[in-house]
């Protein structure tokens, strides 16, 4: 039977009642398991260390949603090894079965749609329809590489030489170590490991400390899918001890990373020093940090700018790298977005994420609650004007209400780092050509937008706004796979360019094979 075209999966309907009573099941029968005790897994067996920690709901930090094991270098190392055994079997394994692995596991997670939803929104904060959509864009990843691995497989176009039977192949690396983030933990988790493991790899995968058992969620699927023990082995534990012993090990072939700036360098660094024992240099596909920015100018549909701004800004905390947490505003229409932008985040519901109501949930710790409010200090006292929000919010979790900071000169530090949380800066321009410059002077270059009626200035910032994913008259956060490959430039990383057709590359090497025309000789039979 012929495959279908990839399309994008829907998001669930959460208006309807039969919804989101099965919604609200899954959250009341994950919160009955919190406390249970998960474990490592390697090669299929699993591993209980002596030292734990705790996965807790940022939304009530006394709620232990999960116990989870603190692996050491043994552990990792121990998981190397069975990657790298394991992969002299799974390169063998044909393309058409490893991308059926992955179409199994999206019909397995459409089925846990709910359950998988509950453990994002209970253990990150995620609202009901941000984790609904992270949900979505897991299976899309599933679906979508599937199928791009199919395209690989196949005949590659190679111009023929004459006399010569020529051709190229794309063989995968050897082990990749993924290290995905907390703020996607099921979708990116999904592309970066699917993508590794639909194109021959073996996979060790150290999920994040504060989502683990989204992780462990995806292990479980993996496993009802008929994945093989070995092809990914699931270590948790510290980023020093597991994650810094993964990349420097000689035997890693490739490091998939979503996560800061810091912590990309980091693993750069360290990815690019040659270890004895180690016979290739190690490719990093790295998605780093963003300061995006939107841009409004005088012709633009102010509602709708504003409309937008504020989902980009303040949608799951602001903690996306996409996250507007720029607005370059022209100055004929500044004071009126000012207040637009005002009146719609006073409007905002911020409260525990499990409360479908909740338009904001909690940010994902204490201690980057205490840096965004230090960032808030800080722009106030480098001269931005705090227009609403500053402070926290009613409640036991780590609660922030949408703050807008305006007045905040390009150049002021909460003009140039990621806060990652529910902080806009907005800033003054001239004119459009004015913004265009602001908007590109950060070390970042992930997401933009630009809301304007006039087309030259559309055309103007294809040029001229360095990003690698552009939005015009529309919110800058929500790529969707195949759509929008996702992934940008400066130190928003490699522009790996997620959920595109150049995405599994990053795990393949080309291999070139020329054959001379010559009359084989025929083996006699015995």
């Amino acid at each position: 039977m012929a495959l279908k075209p990839f399309k994008n999966e829907k998001y669930t309907d959460f208006s309807r009642a039969d919804t989101r009573r099965k919604q609200q099941l899954a959250i009341e029968k994950l919160e009955s398991e919190f406390g249970k005790e998960y474990p490592i897994i390697i090669n299929g067996q699993n591993i209980y260390t002596q030292n734990k920690f705790n996965s807790i709901n940022p939304s009530d930090p006394s709620q232990v949603v999960g116990v989870f094991q603190k692996g050491t270098a043994e552990e990792a190392n121990k998981a190397m090894d069975v990657a790298v055994a394991k992969f002299e079997e799974w390169k063998r394994v044909p393309a058409k079965k490893r991308a059926d692995y992955l179409f199994r596991a999206a019909k397995i997670m459409r089925k846990r749609r709910f359950e998988l939803n509950a453990a994002m929104i209970l253990e990150v904060g995620k609202t009901w329809p941000e984790a609904d959509a992270d949900t979505a864009e897991a299976i899309d990843f599933l679906e979508f590489y599937a199928r791009e691995m199919l395209r690989y497989a196949g005949k590659q176009p190679v111009v023929q030489y004459k006399g010569e039977i020529d051709e190229l192949v794309y063989i995968p690396l050897g082990v990749g170590v993924v290290i995905p983030p907390w703020n996607f933990p099921l979708a990116i988790l999904t592309g970066m490991t699917s993508a590794a493991v639909v194109t021959g790899n073996t996979v060790v995968l150290k999920p994040s400390s504060d989502s683990p058992l989204i992780a462990y969620k995806f292990m479980e699927v993996m496993n009802e899918a008929g994945l093989p023990a070995g092809v990914i082995n699931f270590v948790t534990g510290p980023g020093g001890a597991v994650g810094d012993t993964l990349v420097m090990h000689p035997k890693t072939r490739f490091i998939s990373f979503t996560g800061s700036k810091e912590v990309g360098i980091h693993i750069y660094e360290e990815a690019a020093k040659v270890r004895p024992g180690q016979i290739w240099l190690k490719r990093v596909v790295a998605e780093m940090g963003g300061k995006d920015s939107i841009i409004v100018d005088e012709t633009a549909d102010l509602d709708d700018a504003a409309a937008g701004i504020i989902v980009s800004a303040f949608g799951f905390q602001g903690q996306k790298c996409s996250a507007c947490s720029r607005a370059i505003i022209v100055k004929d229409v500044y004071d009126q977005m000012v207040e637009l932008l005002k009146s719609r985040a006073e409007t905002i519901t911020v409260g525990p994420s499990k409360i479908q109501t909740n338009y904001m949930g909690p940010v994902i710790n204490k201690s980057s609650l205490e840096k965004m409010l230090e960032y808030i200090q800080i722009g106030i006292k480098e001269g931005g004007k705090l227009i609403t929000g500053g402070s926290t919010a009613q409640g036991e979790g780590f609660f922030l209400k949408p703050t807008i900071i305006a007045d905040v000169d390009p150049k002021a530090t909460i003009a140039q780092e990621e806060i990652f949380g529910p902080v806009l800066a907005v800033i003054k321009a001239e004119n459009f050509n004015h913004a265009l410059q602001i908007a590109n002077n950060t070390e970042y270059g992930l997401t933009g937008a630009v809301y304007s009626r006039d087309r030259k200035r559309l055309e103007l910032a294809k040029e001229e706004f360095f990003v690698g994913n552009l939005y015009l008259n529309r919110k800058c956060t929500g790529a969707l796979v195949g759509v929008h490959p996702f992934g940008g430039f400066n130190m928003s990383g490699t522009d790996s360019k997620a959920g595109g057709r150049d995405y599994l590359l990053l795990f393949l090497q080309a291999k070139s094979i020329a054959e001379k025309k010559i009359q084989l000789k025929k083996r006699k039979k015995k």
